[in-house]
Order: structure tokens, then C-alpha cells, then sequence
């Protein structure tokens, strides 16, 4: 093991909270739809347009806006949300992933976040947790979102690692995809029923450490 791939929602910090309170406001003060609370794992790990045009099918108003306004819809959005992550701070990182960060570092292995946020950087800012990765791959240069494999891929580019010699770290079904489409070793955080794909899954992100993740690229 090489490199570790980290996404960010759910497994850094968590942040879905805040992705689906300014979804559910953008779908009311726009669309005049109030979402259920079980769309907010519809939501999970993709990106937002792909977020937009779901909601907008949930709709039935698919066909109803341009390109353009689905844009302009999902900025209102991430205004919404950038309101919300501005108050994160050191606090909010998850049980065990400062002590694991430290770990990794001491073993020296590169590390590069593989998220679907744009907004990675500011929260990893944020945070205060920046400096501790080494690079922090951007879903604006890739084609695909996930499950495609793309940002992971891009993500072990970054830090000039093959993905073959990576683990990479999800708590979203569509991503621990991604991360196998990569030809990466996939560590799953949550449950082993949806996540089931994983080569390893651990309940939460307490439980991730140095030798679970080498124990994990040990089984490929």
C-alpha cells in the first residue's frame, strides 16, 4: 500500500446533513416540492448536477428548465450549503481520522482526496486538516462522476501513485464502485449489507486504522 484515497462526506466529516437541508430548500423555494427524508441517500456521494436532474425527475419537471437554469438552481443551492460548511471546525472531524491521518503519515504514505464536492478544499480548510493530504483531486477535471471510476483514478494521478497500489476509503455504495472500477482496494465505511461490494467494511470511522487498510490491501 502505497496511497489512500479518501472521500470526504461521510468519511472525513460529515457534511450530507448540510447537502440535504439546502437541497430540500432549494426544492421548495424553487420547484415548490418538498422532498421525503429518505432522498437524502439518493443523494449521497454524486455530483450536483446529477443531485439537480434527480430532484428534478422526483419532480416529474425533467424536461420543464434549460441547462442553464438547472445551473443557476444548483448554485442557489451551493450558496445554501456554503452558508452552512463555513461553520465547521476541528470538532466536526470524524472519530478516528486524525489518529489514522497520523498514522499514515508516520508510514509514509500519500494521501489524496477523491471527493465529488468542489467545495473539498474550503472544507478541508475548515477542518484544519488541509495540509495533511497531499493532494485533493478536482471532480471539475473529470468526466464522469461516480460510480464511474474517474475522480479516483485522478485522485491517484495526483499523487503519482497506480491505483493498484491505493486503498481507497467510502461510505457510499456509488463510491466504493468507483473505487474497484479504479482497480483500487475499497474500504467501506458503514453498512455491510449496502456496502457489500467493499473488499473490507468497517461500522464507522472509528474503527479505520493503519493495519485495517493494510489488512485489507493484503486480501487482493
Amino acid at each position: 500500500m502505497q496511497g489512500v484515497l479518501f472521500d470526504l462526506d461521510g468519511v472525513i466529516t460529515d457534511t450530507a446533513k448540510f447537502h440535504f437541508k439546502a437541497w430540500s430548500r432549494l426544492a421548495q423555494e424553487k420547484l415548490a416540492v418538498t422532498l421525503p427524508a429518505s432522498f437524502e441517500s439518493d443523494l449521497k456521494g454524486i455530483s450536483r448536477i446529477d443531485s439537480m436532474n434527480r430532484i428534478l425527475k422526483f419532480a416529474g419537471l425533467e424536461t420543464k428548465y434549460s441547462a442553464e437554469e438547472v445551473n443557476t438552481m444548483a448554485q442557489f443551492k451551493n450558496e445554501l450549503y456554503l452558508n452552512e460548511i463555513s461553520k465547521l471546525t476541528q470538532k466536526d472531524i470524524l472519530p478516528g481520522i486524525e489518529n489514522l491521518l497520523d498514522q499514515l503519515a508516520a508510514n509514509k504514505i500519500k494521501l489524496s482526496v477523491a471527493s465529488a464536492s468542489k467545495n473539498a478544499p474550503f472544507i478541508l480548510e475548515k477542518l484544519g486538516l488541509k495540509d495533511q493530504f497531499d493532494a485533493i483531486a478536482d471532480p471539475a477535471k473529470v468526466a464522469h462522476g461516480k460510480p464511474a471510476p474517474d475522480i479516483f483514478l485522478e485522485a491517484a494521478r495526483k499523487i503519482a501513485v497506480e491505483p493498484s497500489q491505493c486503498v481507497g476509503i467510502e461510505d457510499a455504495k456509488a463510491g466504493v464502485e468507483a473505487i474497484k472500477a479504479a482497480g483500487a482496494i475499497a474500504v467501506g465505511v458503514g453498512s455491510s449489507t449496502d456496502l457489500n461490494e467493499a473488499d473490507t467494511v468497517v461500522a464507522n470511522t472509528g474503527e479505520l486504522t493503519y493495519s485495517i487498510l493494510e489488512q485489507a490491501f493484503g486480501k487482493k
